[in-house]
């Protein structure tokens, strides 16, 4: 420190860097309103080292940018109950890591936690500033920035693997965030990633050589693998090109026969209950004329009643009384669609659980809840998540269902009733913002891990920090 000015002055955003975690530069927020110092982690895994308690974590130091990853491993300090600035608390693993700003260097405390939908990687709080800064609201980077090239030059991006697996990602928008995490998760691992277009695709048939071709007639026979993430709407010709791809002797991480079985949600739920899983009273018709005895099979208002092409809760409507559970299914039958009418399960308070499976594991859960003034758990409108703790008869639910429908990643629908859990339904194509944002997890690249199993292939680690 500088003797002469005891105390630094900085701005309400400064560039800071941490050399014994391997990141030289990230930009902090100062936050005096802020304890503790947090720095932006995930994959945040506990282990033993020596007989001591350490952490390994990921960082993506710079803002919007998820392909630059450093990994780093410290000793654990202490785990706290931190609260954020929405005002959820939740525990944390702090460490200690020598802070970098300016010319000027000293041993802070950090809390890991994921920071991805946060303005800024790090915020750096008043125990970190005591006695050494001052901060000056009005300035920005007092200290110094940080040019394009710098940062280029600091974290120089890995040279594309050339053994790597070539992959294509097979969906209808390249824009959702779940096709973006699963393209920069497969491009971080050094494979090359080919997002394909389902309806931009068109197949040849041939017994002897079969093909499919891309937009401009790219032949697409040399991919390793598919995922396929195929909307509803889509689900006919997006299944036929999985067949096809299959046919060629290319992995599909999800088959075109276990995606047909998860879209068709009567065959589906049948074929739960055949194999002993627990749903919700359920009844199924098409334009009935008895409404009111379709009503009481499962128990009477107030029930749900499903549009079975519906998806992300849309065509899902809550009828409170007989009254309206009448008129909505009068409603539906002037649409001379199959409907489903579900027995309604009051304890759950407008909750559910979404597990993420993948290749036979439950990689993640969480409690969705309801928006307020919805009956149902959705956060494509309006609801939260958060990390929950299944248990062992709900992991084994969610494990149980995939395995039957033969999905190899699954997002399972769990609902708790005063019978025990019970499933909702299953989903071939599950989103990972909610999921992911809400566990600190990197889904997409557990993902990518599964194929590599797969097929057998070796990952380069790449970047590591010192303490890697």
């Amino acid at each position: 420190m500088n003797h002469r000015n005891p105390k630094i002055i900085i701005g309400s955003q400064e560039w800071c860097g941490f050399k014994s975690l391997g990141i030289p530069a990230i930009k902090a927020r100062v936050d005096s309103g802020a304890k503790t110092s947090s720095l932006h982690a995930f994959n945040i895994n506990k282990f033993k080292r020596d007989g001591e308690s350490w952490v390994s974590f990921e960082v993506h130091p710079l803002q919007n940018n998820r392909r630059t990853v450093i990994r780093c491993e410290r000793p654990i300090i202490d785990k706290r109950s931190v609260k954020s600035s929405s005002g959820i608390s939740e525990k944390r693993y702090v460490i200690n890591a020598e802070l970098s700003i300016g010319e000027n260097s000293w041993l802070i405390e950090l809390t890991l936690t994921n920071r991805d939908s946060m303005g800024y990687r790090m915020l750096l709080g008043r125990e970190a500033m005591s006695g050494k800064m001052l901060v000056d609201p009005s300035a920005s980077f007092s200290l110094g920035e940080f040019s394009e090239t710098q940062l280029n030059s600091y974290y120089k991006p890995k040279e594309s693997n050339k053994s790597g697996l070539k992959i294509g990602l097979l969906a209808s928008n390249p824009d959702l965030y779940s096709n973006q995490r699963i393209m920069e998760a497969g491009q971080e691992r050094g494979h090359h990633m080919v997002f394909l277009n389902i309806k931009q695709c068109y197949m040849k048939l041939d017994a002897d050589e079969p093909e499919v071709h891309y937009r401009g007639g790219k032949l697409l026979n040399d991919l390793d693998a598919v995922i396929t993430r195929i909307k509803p709407s889509v689900t006919f010709y997006g299944c036929a090109l999985t067949r096809q791809f299959e046919s060629m002797g290319i992995y599909a991480v999800n088959s075109s026969t276990a995606i047909t079985q998860s879209r068709d949600k009567l065959f589906s739920l049948q074929l739960m209950l055949k194999h002993g899983i627990n749903i919700p009273t359920s009844g199924f018709a098409n334009s009935p004329i008895d409404t009111n005895d379709l009503i009481e099979m499962v128990g009477g208002a107030p029930l749900i009643v499903k549009l079975l092409e519906g998806t992300q809760g849309r065509g899902v409507v809550l009828a409170e009384t007989q009254k309206a559970a009448e008129s909505v299914i009068n409603a539906f039958k002037s649409l001379r669609a199959n409907l489903l009418v579900q027995q309604f399960i009051k304890e759950a308070n407008g909750k559910d659980l979404r597990c993420f499976v993948i290749d036979g594991k439950v990689v993640a859960s969480i409690e969705r809840t309801a928006a307020p003034g919805e009956f149902r758990a959705n956060i494509h409108q309006g609801g939260s998540a958060s990390i929950v703790k299944i248990t062992a008869e709900e992991k084994a639910l969610a494990l149980k269902s995939a395995k039957i429908l033969g999905l190899k990643v699954a997002g399972v629908d769990i609902i708790r009733s005063k019978n025990g859990p019970l499933l909702l339904e299953v989903n071939s194509s599950p989103g990972l913002e909610g999921i992911e944002t809400a566990t600190g997890k990197d889904i997409a690249g557990m993902m990518l891990s599964a194929i590599e199993k797969k097929l057998s292939w070796k990952r380069d680690l790449g970047v590591k920090s010192e303490n890697s």
